[in-house]
């Protein structure tokens, strides 16, 4: 979680590879708008190696969770702040997967 902090912080200093922050570049035009992406960034990301399929699944992963953040606020739900939350979510896809419920996740009937 550390590393996503600095990513989400400061994109250009974080530790991580010229090609993602190319394409993280990418993702934060699309989240202002579709037509945010021009030349410029998508020529950024080609010259530090992302191959068209990356920069497709980039804008399209970008433009879905906008969607979904969309979808979830306008319907009112709550988002947890504790990142404690999310990993407890996270142990719980890890053991049991999405289509199959936790033991203790869902109660009994009788």
């Amino acid at each position: 979680m550390a590393l996503v902090d600095q990513v989400r912080a400061d994109p250009d200093g974080a530790p991580i590879s010229a090609k993602l922050k190319a394409l993280l570049a990418i993702a934060g035009a699309v989240q202002q708008s579709g037509q945010r992406v021009g030349d410029e960034q998508i020529a950024a990301a080609r010259a530090e190696g992302a191959t068209d399929v990356e920069i497709h699944d980039t804008v399209l992963i970008a433009a879905a969770f906008c969607m979904f953040n969309r979808y979830v606020d306008g319907l009112a739900t709550i988002a947890p702040d504790d990142a404690a939350d999310y990993a407890m979510a996270a142990d719980r896809i890890i053991a049991y997967g999405y289509t199959t419920t936790s033991p203790v996740a869902e109660p009994q009937s009788g």
